[in-house]
């Protein structure tokens, strides 16, 4: 009896071992796709808004936005960091843009911003 028994627990610590990187390489494409959507869908996922105030020095933008329907957000206005300084080269106070925004340790950061379609 004893025998069996240490038999199933192999077996079982066996195919809990074996499972476990399936598991983990089944996750990993659904996390790599949330970080990185197509094309269609980024585009689809763009909040829009008005550029209220640029702040270079501080690599902070308030933009006025419609609802971010990617981090379940309103409609308001708010100061959002920026990911890449850079893009503040972009757009000035009055511009209608495209954005994303994500909430990085309870930060909010614009990761990508565009002029909108006029």
């Amino acid at each position: 009896m004893k025998h069996n028994a240490h038999r199933i627990a192999v077996a079982t610590l066996l195919a809990s071992a074996l499972g476990m990187p399936a598991l983990a390489q089944q996750a990993a494409p659904a996390d790599h796709a949330a970080h990185h959507p197509s094309t269609a869908a980024a585009a689809a996922d763009m909040a829009e808004g008005e550029v209220r105030r640029v702040d270079k020095a501080g690599s902070k933008i308030t933009l006025k936005h419609g609802e971010i329907k990617t981090l379940d957000m309103p409609p308001m206005t708010m100061v959002f960091g920026v990911a890449d300084k850079a893009m503040l080269d972009k757009v000035r106070q009055g511009d209608k843009v495209r954005f994303h925004a994500a909430n990085e340790g309870g930060k909010f950061i614009v990761t990508e911003i565009q002029a909108a379609a006029q």
